[in-house]
């Protein structure tokens, strides 16, 4: 069985893609904070925008994704933030230079 750690949690997030933009999540600096623990799961999640049309998708899939890899009824918080307001600087290298915009 898979230990329920920070690393477990993002490699799982990293499977999750934004249809709109066609990256993962991780990659795009969606993903805010990451707890794990025996305890649960919890991850802080933000969207380009408040007015996101595929927030609930991308949080559905990112709850079915943690599903898919922790242990059966490991309890999963996903919490949406707007604080910091998401900006392309969050990108990761890789998703800045998909979009052309790497230095």
């Amino acid at each position: 069985m898979n230990e329920v750690n920070e690393d477990l949690v993002r490699d799982a997030l990293m499977r999750v893609i934004d249809p709109e933009a066609g990256m993962n999540i991780v990659d795009l600096g969606l993903v805010y904070g990451i707890t794990a623990d025996a305890d649960g799961v919890q991850v802080q999640l933000t969207m380009t925008s408040a007015a996101c049309p595929m927030a609930d998708l991308i949080v559905d899939d990112a709850h079915a994704a943690l599903e898919a890899v922790l242990p059966r009824g490991t309890p999963v918080a996903i919490e949406m933030v707007w604080d910091p307001p998401w900006t392309p600087d969050r990108m990761s290298d890789l998703a800045r230079a998909q979009f052309g915009w790497a230095p």
